[in-house]
């Protein structure tokens, strides 16, 4: 995987997560700074592993 930084037509920032098949697995908000972009990334490739799952799709009996 590898995140992707562009900047958008009104001179933002925007990041992309793209899986080894080149397929977009996630976008993020946009930014008005790349720095901040960039310290997002930077927070994720740090937690990312221990992200808890909540399943919301399943009910309680």
């Amino acid at each position: 995987m590898k995140f992707v930084v562009k900047k958008t037509s009104n001179d933002q920032f925007r990041f992309t997560i793209v899986a080894s098949n080149g397929q977009v697995v996630a976008t993020s908000e946009t930014y008005t700074r790349k720095a901040a972009a960039l310290d997002t990334i930077a927070s994720l490739q740090r937690n990312i592993g221990t992200a808890e799952i909540d399943d919301q799709t399943t009910t309680a009996s």
